[in-house]
């Protein structure tokens, strides 16, 4: 095969390459725009959530669990501090930290004053809703059944069922977000796998017909050079 005809086929190969890859470089370039439009800090929410409060108990009461444990957290909660524990297979549970005693799992009224708690906006608190592990919904994929506080102004805070720890602040804001990154790395699904087949295939692609631009380019700026000195004769 000439160098000429080589060439060519580069040229044909850049061209189909282009068509196929205009398409996930148009949708990389606008999401990735639009994600860094506004301060992650506002997409988060973190000017909606209330300033963690200092406290000191007079005294502290450690409960009597009888199990080896991973962690224990000390928090305070609109209901008082409390312990927080993790044994080491996982399972969790809280403890009253001025009795020691057992707390039951968290239910409607507890996880809404929890929510109504951590939330810093002006919106009110429409409803509340159960959510359970298995049926978790998109914006918060955390693995844990929790609560969802709904507010007036569109943002959900999601409430652990289990130990009653704030889980997530999420905001319309970062719905859109999560939706825009989800197509950013196409998986519009979980919106998770970075490593997904689509997103590897169009990148390799694109770095194919980045390279034989740049060697389409070179053999055509070279062949100017050749050429001008032939024209000056």
């Amino acid at each position: 095969m000439s160098h000429q005809r080589m060439m060519q086929r580069f040229a044909r190969w850049h061209i189909w390459l282009g068509w196929a890859i205009a398409l996930p470089i148009l949708i990389w370039t606008i999401t990735g725009l639009v994600m860094v439009a506004r301060p992650i800090e506002e997409i988060r929410g973190d000017h909606l959530k209330a300033g963690k409060v200092a406290f000191e108990p007079d005294r502290l009461v450690w409960p009597k669990i009888g199990e080896p444990l991973q962690e224990a957290k000390l928090v305070l909660q609109p209901d008082g501090p409390l312990w927080i524990v993790t044994a080491t297979d996982g399972r969790q549970w809280r403890y009253s930290a001025t009795t020691g005693t057992s707390i039951s799992p968290v239910l409607r009224d507890e996880a809404r004053r929890i929510a109504d708690a951590a939330f810093a906006g002006d919106a009110r608190l429409e409803k509340m809703t159960y959510f359970p592990v298995d049926e978790e919904p998109l914006d918060l994929r955390a693995g844990r059944a929790a609560w969802q506080a709904h507010f007036a102004d569109g943002t959900n805070v999601y409430v652990d069922d289990t130990t009653g720890e704030v889980l997530a602040f999420r905001t319309g804001n970062w719905r859109i977000y999560d939706f825009l990154w989800g197509l950013h790395i196409m998986d519009p699904q979980t919106r998770e796998d970075t490593h997904n087949p689509l997103v590897i295939g169009f990148g390799v692609l694109s770095l194919i017909g980045a390279l034989l631009g740049c060697i389409l380019l070179f053999r055509r700026r070279k062949a100017r050079v050749q050429t001008r000195p032939a024209l000056a004769n």
